[in-house]
Order: C-alpha cells, then sequence, then structure tokens
C-alpha cells in the first residue's frame, strides 16, 4: 500500500515535471501556438499576395486605358492637322484657278492631277 508520504513524493514528482515542461515550453514556445502562428501568417501572406496581384492588375489597367486615351488624342490631332492640310491645299488650287480665270487663261490641272497632289 502507498503510504501518505510516497503520495506526496508523486504529487511532487508530477508538480516538477509539470514545471519542468512548462519550462522547456516556454524556452521554446508551445508547439500548438507555434503551428496557430504559421497557419495566420500562411493566410496573412497569401492575402497579401492576392491583395498585391489585385493591385498590379489595376495598375496595368489604368495604364492601359491611359495609353489608350493618349493615342486617341493623338489620332484625332492627327486627323485634324490632315484635314487642315487637305484644306490648305484646296484653296491654293483653288486660288490658282481663280488667278489663271482672271488672266483667261485655262487650268489644265485635271482630277488626278488634284488627287496625286492631295496624296503628295
Amino acid at each position: 500500500m502507498l503510504s501518505i508520504l510516497d503520495t506526496l513524493k508523486m504529487g511532487a514528482g508530477i508538480a516538477g515535471g509539470l514545471m519542468l515542461y512548462h519550462l522547456y515550453a516556454v524556452s521554446i514556445g508551445y508547439p500548438s501556438a507555434a503551428r496557430q502562428a504559421r497557419a495566420g501568417y500562411v493566410l496573412l501572406a497569401e492575402k497579401s499576395a492576392a491583395e498585391a496581384r489585385a493591385a498590379e492588375m489595376e495598375r496595368q489597367r489604368n495604364a492601359a486605358a491611359k495609353a489608350g486615351e493618349e493615342h486617341r488624342k493623338r489620332l484625332a490631332a492627327a486627323e485634324a492637322a490632315e484635314q487642315a492640310a487637305r484644306d490648305t491645299l484646296e484653296i491654293e488650287i483653288q486660288s490658282y484657278e481663280l488667278q489663271l480665270s482672271e488672266k483667261n487663261r485655262a487650268c489644265a490641272v485635271t482630277a488626278a492631277d488634284r488627287q496625286w497632289l492631295l496624296r503628295h
């Protein structure tokens, strides 16, 4: 049979063992706490990576929209300049024809000549 002294010794041994385990766990960190911390870190890392991807995609989309808008502006400006050049050329041709008609001379410019002048 176990005496009271043996029971106290066993209780002291168990308490000492628990204290040693606690000191060991505190010194290296509780394994369950480490697992939970790593699991939280993985979720945080995945979340931040997804946010970074979304931000990069939005940046690229905004850059593409801005580039498209700049292209449209340049195209409109080029078309306006081309139309202005055509109008100027047309006015010069009419002016030349008017000068020739005032001198009672015929203009030898044909439609093919006008097209050639418009292209060059």
